[in-house]
């Protein structure tokens, strides 16, 4: 079963309901003008026969109707003015689209053909009388497929025959008129006139031959064409027809367009995807684009990227929420892992975990809830999910990453007078400034040189630079007073070379302080261990006085110290008399 959420209510679960579909062939419209919204589905039963539309009123089947091809979107729009208002359903499917109103067909729409390529078209007219040879014909017809030309159906399927069955194929189909059709791939609607939610609507679909339809809701006939450079695949439409519109399309070559009316240059505002998109969701200005790389992406509507998302697996659906009573609008990602993302922009604001992979999804009103999530899942299933009117999505991303406040702008004070004397006297003087900034730079770099090799000649530091005797120093104090314990760590650094016959000795305030033992001999020192020496040093004054006291780590024979440490004394506690 699925994992509750806080934010929404599992309202139905039925996992034998036997739907094969996705996102595009889901829509949920009132239908019927009762106020009770149905769930309207195109089945795509087994994928070459048993395809369906199916209309759920809450969790009964209402109506099934058959459909001969694989549907490729179904949508709701007003083909009318009459009263009650009711809308038309539009399945595409194949080169056709069907109409039904009341739940009964009512038209049927056909793509206008294609122009055939004149030289398969003289081919299969002279195979009407017998006047061509059926092997010249295919190898012909086989060569022109080569050179990237577009063949009809008849052309293909003949191509594909074996060489014994050409001659039967060409008899069949000889005398039949040779027709070129395209297929829909992506349907949507358009508001005509005005933008009310029961006004008449155009369809809007793309086909397999690059380009897209406007169609006339009332005659069915064609609008407006606008050719593409690649195939369209998801399409949101926005705008009236007879006023202004946009149509956002993404296409197979992993490229979104921007159509507007009036424009001729479909590339103008073009944005190039580093992957195919599997998903496109537009949200108010903002365009939500899902890949094959499992990233989403969000851009503008003149195509500047804002940000990008990298999901955990690979998206299977895509679905827009726009729940107007709390006016909330976010972008739902199905995933391969069996989970469903909510992202409000680039916030992950709820996680819902499934029992099977969602692969369609639909938000709206359902019945008479208005935010609804009515899921499909790949092994058949069906999911209806109401989000609580208490339920509250937090700009926070519920994963780790970036505080909130890493986006919000400061508040920078206004400009001052003062300010703006500075700017111009920084414009003039640049060139002076820019001189001194760069003398005192190299004054700098050579003061902390000069340091650095008085340091190297004194050893004034813990680590050894004579390259016989690599050393390191570590010294620290312990205790409150007015005796100390003084500990001096030393190690040998070298990977072969051992360290012998050296001392320790310390250099201090005679009148402040009183070492135990001021001189240590130090053993052979074996390289990569670290060797510990203590004494004991008695504080003589209780006037809270302290002084530095220098440690150094000596070799015979040399005048300088190998190391030198300096370790800055506490101030010691008074002396107690008991």
């Amino acid at each position: 079963m699925t994992e509750n959420s806080d934010k929404w209510l599992d309202a139905y679960h039925d996992p034998v309901a036997s739907l094969y579909t996705f996102t595009q062939c889901l829509t949920l419209s009132d239908i019927q003008a009762d106020g009770d919204w149905k769930l309207i589905v195109a089945d795509l039963g087994t994928g070459t026969y048993d395809m369906k539309l199916k209309v759920y009123k809450n969790t009964t089947l209402l109506s099934e109707h058959t459909i001969i091809d694989l549907p490729t979107g179904v949508v709701t729009f007003y083909m009318d003015t009459l009263t009650p208002r009711t809308p038309a359903i539009a399945v595409a499917s194949g080169p056709y689209i069907y109409v039904y109103k009341n739940l009964r067909p009512y038209f049927k729409f056909t793509l206008p053909p294609l122009d055939i390529h004149p030289v398969e078209e003289d081919l299969w007219n002279q195979a009407k009388t017998d006047q061509v040879n059926i092997l010249n014909m295919r190898d012909t017809l086989e060569a022109m497929r080569q050179e990237g030309a577009s063949l009809t159906v008849r052309s293909i399927k003949l191509l594909q025959m074996e060489t014994n069955n050409l001659q039967n194929f060409v008899n069949l189909h000889k005398n039949t008129p040779l027709k070129k059709q395209t297929v829909i791939t992506c349907l949507s609607t358009m508001k005509k006139s005005v933008p009310d939610d029961d006004a008449i609507s155009c369809l809007v679909l793309g086909t397999e031959n690059k380009s897209i339809y406007i169609l006339d809701p009332e005659a069915f006939t064609v609008l407006a064409t606008v050719n593409l450079p690649n195939v369209p695949v998801f399409i949101s439409v926005n705008g009236l027809f007879d006023v202004d519109y946009r149509i956002v399309v993404s296409c197979r070559n992993g490229c979104i367009y921007t159509l507007k009316r009036g424009s001729t240059d479909v590339t103008r505002n073009m944005i190039e995807l580093n992957s195919q998109p599997v998903g496109m969701e537009r949200v108010n200005k903002n365009i939500y684009v899902g890949c094959m790389d499992e990233t989403l992406h969000c851009f503008t509507s003149k195509g500047k990227k804002l940000w990008t998302v990298r999901l955990p697996a690979s998206i299977t659906a895509m679905e827009a929420i726009d729940y107007k009573p709390k006016s909330f609008t976010a972008v739902i990602v199905a995933l391969s892992n069996q989970e469903v993302h909510i992202y409000k922009e680039k916030y992950l604001v709820d996680v819902l975990k499934m029992d099977d992979v969602v692969t369609g999804m639909r938000f709206g009103r359902f019945g008479r809830e208005d935010g609804t999530l009515v899921m499909s899942t790949k092994r058949g299933g069906l999911f209806v999910k109401i989000l609580k009117r208490t339920a509250k999505f937090e700009e926070k991303d519920k994963l780790a990453g970036p505080p909130a406040a890493q986006n919000t702008k400061l508040n920078l004070p206004k400009k001052t007078k003062l300010f703006v004397d500075q700017t111009q006297r920084e414009r003039e003087q640049c060139v002076a400034m820019h001189r001194t900034f760069q003398r005192d730079l190299a004054q700098l770099r050579l003061k902390v040189l000069r340091e650095y090799v008085k340091a190297l000649d004194s050893s004034m530091n813990p680590i050894s630079s004579d390259p016989m005797e690599p050393l390191k120093l570590s010294a620290h104090v312990q205790g409150i007073g007015p005796t100390f314990k003084f500990s001096v760590k030393l190690q040998n650094t070298s990977l072969t070379q051992s360290s012998s016959n050296l001392l320790i000795t310390f250099d201090y305030d005679e009148h402040l302080y009183d070492f135990r033992k001021k001189l240590i001999q130090v053993p052979i020192l074996v390289p990569g261990l670290t060797y510990s020496f203590d004494t004991f040093i008695d504080c003589k004054t209780d006037k809270g006085l302290s002084d530095n006291v220098k440690v150094y780590v000596l070799k015979p024979g040399k005048s300088i110290p190998l190391i030198t440490g300096v370790v800055s004394m506490p101030v010691s506690e008074s002396i107690v008399l008991v």
